[in-house]
């Protein structure tokens, strides 16, 4: 998700519509309370919450530039 301030926020969950609803009511995350509302900007399923947690991990372990490169459609 794309935050007001233009940062980047990534997490996971078995519900996105109420997860997205959520950080916009101020009550997803701290970080998105601060800084929302937030914009879905990619998405992506996963068959079990292991393997969206390590897809997690590996995003949250780019730099932002990273974040932003990967989220730029193929060309």
């Amino acid at each position: 998700m794309r935050c007001a301030n233009g940062a980047l926020y990534t997490g996971i969950t078995n519900d996105l519509k109420a997860r997205l609803a959520a950080h916009n009511e101020g009550r997803g995350a701290r970080y998105t309370a601060s800084f929302g509302p937030v914009v879905l900007v990619w998405k992506r399923r996963k068959k079990d919450r292991s393997a969206a947690s390590v897809l997690e991990a590996a995003i949250k372990k780019l730099t932002r530039r990273g974040k932003e490169r990967f989220l730029r459609p193929a060309k």
